[in-house]
């Protein structure tokens, strides 16, 4: 699979970018800059939550590029209201992105001639959605699964429970050889984290 990455805002939020397929994954700060400069052009923007580091320059690039925004049905919301991040005590005011289509955890999805299986994993972010592509065994995880750690679960609409039966029962079956691109921090294994990482080793089944 071609694929290249930027990092951007304050978080160092990662954004995957398919250039074969002109498929964006996520739309962190500086990310339609980056498109940009770059020279890439973009026909499908797939959101992996709605928290705003993930989704800053969603709008913008849509604007831009004229692409199809995707995202779950409980991603609207943060979405669709300015200032829903201000409501929750958040400094920031979110350009609207509303969705042209909506995705729901499936075990086939075609977008863009690429085949998906799709995860529901809530408990980071109401409405976390992981992106498989099944062909390359690549994890397009958001912040469900980082290397060493997982997703926090303390913002609104966390779950701690939730989070980690949906990474018990959903994304460790996956299979040791599938490789983790996470929303921050770098790149891991299935096998590397079920092994090592202190939330799965030290956690009950």
């Amino acid at each position: 699979m071609e694929l290249d990455f930027f990092t951007g805002g304050i978080f160092d939020t990662h954004c995957f970018y398919l250039p074969k397929e002109r498929i964006l994954v996520d739309a962190p700060q500086d990310c339609a800059a980056w498109l940009k400069k770059k020279g890439y052009a973009v026909e499908l923007l797939l959101l992996t939550h709605g928290h705003i580091d993930h989704v800053v320059d969603a709008a913008r690039i849509r604007r831009e590029h004229g692409c199809q925004i995707a995202y779950h049905p409980d991603t609207l919301p943060m979405l669709s209201d300015p200032l829903f991040f201000k409501r929750l005590g958040f400094g920031w005011e979110i350009e609207p992105a509303p969705a042209d289509f909506f995705i729901q955890e499936s075990p086939s999805l075609v977008l863009q001639s690429l085949e998906f299986q799709v995860l529901e994993v809530p408990g980071h972010c109401p409405g976390s959605l992981c992106f498989l592509a099944k062909k390359d065994r690549m994890l397009f995880g958001g912040d469900v699964l980082f290397a060493g750690g997982i997703g926090r679960w303390d913002l609104p609409g966390g779950d701690y429970e939730l989070l980690m039966r949906g990474i018990r029962g959903k994304v460790l079956p996956l299979g040791d050889d599938v490789t983790v691109l996470p929303g921050h921090g770098p790149t891991t294994q299935i096998g590397v984290e079920r092994a090592t990482n202190p939330f799965l080793v030290n956690a009950p089944a």
